[in-house]
């Protein structure tokens, strides 16, 4: 299947719950912090992952320093960052399992995309879930009573 065909878009934002939003800003302005708020809003629970804010909170939520130092499982790893910083990342999520790699518009990094998806983690490059999930009329999130 091609990468970010809008099926493939589709499902994976109809099944995440869980999104690590890494290169999160507390400052409002912010395209990361826009993108955080409206994921909220629709439902899905985003924790911010920024070395330079950990231990902070932003929009309700501690911030980590990196993927590794978040406590929780994530379904889905959402890139705020210069392609040339998304290596690690890229390779803390294979480690940790984060079964969606999500890069944000103008991100593109064909390479570590390639090691993902080689190690079974999807990769959405250059996009962004704020702009698709109107696009394609995905609905909010609902949370099973557990």
């Amino acid at each position: 299947m091609s990468r970010n065909n809008p099926e493939q878009l589709r499902r994976i934002l109809e099944t995440v719950r869980t999104i690590a939003l890494v290169g999160a800003s507390d400052k409002p302005d912010r395209p990361s912090h826009e993108v955080m708020a409206y994921l909220q809003g629709r439902g899905y629970r985003v924790i911010p992952v920024n070395p330079r804010l950990a231990g902070k909170t932003v929009l309700g939520e501690t911030v980590y320093p990196d993927l590794a130092s978040v406590p929780t499982s994530v379904d889905m790893a959402d890139l705020f960052l210069a392609p040339g910083r998304t290596d690690p990342v890229i390779d803390a999520a294979i480690k940790k399992e984060i079964p969606v790699v999500w890069m944000q518009l103008g991100v593109i990094n064909e390479e570590g995309a390639l090691r993902a998806e080689n190690a079974g983690v999807i990769v959405v490059m250059d996009k962004c879930p704020k702009q698709e999930i109107p696009r394609l009329g995905i609905p909010p999130v609902t949370h099973s009573a557990t």
